[in-house]
Parts: structure tokens; sequence; C-alpha cells
């Protein structure tokens, strides 16, 4: 079992992020993972530095923890052939250390370049000819590419590292799944959706499942519920309505009528070790063995101590429940 750290990039400012990424490593973490957004999903949270800065960062200071993106969408604000290029750098500067996650992405991010953002099924074959292109230009030489939606036009990527990194598609669905068997190295999902993992599998999927687990740790519980309603709702309203919503001010009137016991209900909240295993055998037993704790409670020094000091243990010892 291998347990990773969400780092908030919306919640934190650009150095603060690399300190706490400095903290996972020291903590005993196995990898740090962060989204790479334009907007925060709550302008409470107040904060959205641009990803592949902190990630480059993140490489130079650290040693040995792994890195991933969770996820970047890389067929709207980017076009493929520049995070093909990216990817490739960070894998070199941080010695292979680098998982690049991708997905089809949010309004809330990728409206912004003005291009719009297209519905369910155009935004999928966006994405699919997206990693097509980045698996031809990772091939190596000049290449070209003539898809329905993007194009690419007499690029090579100069610098390749000797071993690729690998990609960890995200996916909500049957057709995002699909995807992700057919060009991805792994599976990237939000929630602990077992049947999600087994039509991934069933397609001819394989590799690592990511899964980022809704933590809130505070020294009361009372403390981590508060903390969740002021900057984290957003992860309550389900990924229909997440990759929908255009702006801060959209979600803030989305989350307006959540309260303590939806908080309560899908976030292990406090200091209890039980409550936030007991969240984690979820995504074990829907087939996830790579475990994001995406704390969201108000002292994440306090957290990383939790962690190392009780927490990491009982993680890495969860197995599948018996049926």
């Amino acid at each position: 079992m291998r347990i990773g750290y969400k780092l908030a990039t919306e919640a934190f400012g650009p150095k603060e992020i690399i300190r706490q990424a400095v903290l996972a490593e020291q903590a005993g973490f196995d990898f740090v993972e962060m989204s790479d957004h334009y907007h925060p999903w709550l302008e409470a949270q107040g904060h959205s530095a641009f990803t592949w800065n902190l990630l480059s960062a993140i490489a130079m200071k650290t040693e040995h923890i792994g890195l991933a993106t969770g996820v970047t969408c890389p067929s709207v604000r980017y076009h493929p052939a520049i995070i093909a290029q990216a990817a490739a750098t960070l894998a070199i500067i941080s010695d292979g250390r680098f998982t690049l996650g991708a997905g089809a992405g949010e309004r809330l991010n990728e409206h912004v370049v003005g291009l719009g953002f297209p519905g369910r099924r155009i935004r999928h074959q966006r994405f699919r000819e997206a990693l097509e292109i980045i698996r031809l230009l990772w091939e190596g030489g000049y290449r070209s590419y003539e898809g329905k939606y993007l194009q690419l036009e007499d690029a090579r990527v100069f610098d390749l590292p000797d071993e690729l990194p690998p990609i960890a598609v995200a996916a909500s669905g049957p057709e995002s799944a699909k995807i992700a068997a057919d060009l991805g190295d792994g599976l990237f999902a939000t929630e602990p959706d077992g049947d999600l993992v087994s039509t991934w599998q069933q397609l001819g999927g394989h590799g690592p499942v990511y899964g980022e687990m809704p933590l809130a740790w505070a020294e009361d519980e009372d403390a981590a519920v508060r903390a969740v309603l002021e900057t984290s709702t957003f992860s309550l309203t389900g990924w229909k309505v997440m990759a929908e919503l255009p702006n801060p001010v959209n979600f803030q009137a989305a989350v307006a009528s959540i309260g303590p016991d939806e908080v309560r209900e899908q976030f292990a909240c406090g200091p209890d070790v039980k409550r936030h295993v007991q969240v984690a055998q979820q995504y074990v037993d829907a087939g996830f063995d790579h475990l994001v704790a995406m704390n969201t409670g108000p002292d994440p020094d306090g957290f990383m101590d939790f962690f190392a000091r009780e927490l990491a243990g009982p993680l890495r010892a969860l197995t599948p429940s018996a049926t």
C-alpha cells in the first residue's frame, strides 16, 4: 500500500505548498499529489498557484518522495504538446519520481482561455486525442497528428527521460475508464467506486489505482468539521457538479445548504485513528492501492505529526475486507 499526501494548492500559497511537500517527505509519505487548477474551488480558499512551477521546486528540495499531478487536463487550457514536454522535463529533474495524472478537466479551470468547455462526449474525445499526442511525442523524433479536435505539426520533445513517466488517467464512469484502459498506466479516482475499478480492469486496465480520501484532522472533531465547512464543501457536490460549474462563486452557491452531518458522513473528522482508517478501508475494498490523504483540517503540521506517529502504520497494513 502506497500512501500519498494531497497538497492543497487552492488553500495555501506557493511557498507554503513547497514547505509542506518537504515536510511530507520527512513524515514518511510515499508521494505528494496536487491538482492543476487555474481557480480555487471556493473564494475562501484564496490560492491557485501554477502547479508545474511548484512541482519543479519540490523536485529540487526533496530527495525520494514521488510527485504527481492529480490531475492535469492536457486538452483545453494546455495543448498536449506542452504537457508532453513539461512531464518529460519533470521526470528528468526529479530522477524518475514523477507520475502524470491526467483527466478531461473541469469548466472551472478550462473555460478561462475562451475556447469554451464542451460536453462530456466531446471532451472525452479531445482527451483521448491529447493522450495519443503525448504518447506519440514520447516516442521521439518529429511528429505530426491530425485529429478531429486537436492537431500537432512537426513537433519534437528533445529532452526525453530514459524511462518515461507513467500516466494515471482520471475516470468517473465507463467512457473515461475505457480511455484509462487504452492509454493509461494506472487509474485515478476521487470516490471509492469498486465498479469503476473493475470496469477499468475488465477493459484491460492495469497498474496503480489512486484514490483521494476525504480526511480532516484536528485536535477535536468539531474543529475539523468547521474547517471542512469553511473551505472544502465543494468536494461533497459530486463530480457531475464539480466538472461543470465555471467559477468559485457558483460553487459557493452550490454548497450553501451543506451542513455538519453531511461532512461527518463522508469525511474522517478529528483525531480518531479508527475513523480515518474506516474511510481508507472503503478505498482498499474498492481496489485502490495508492491512497491519497486529502487533509482539509486546519493544521497541516499537526496532521503530518499525526500521520507519522499514529496513522501511517494502520494505513499501510490495510488489506481488502473478507467478503
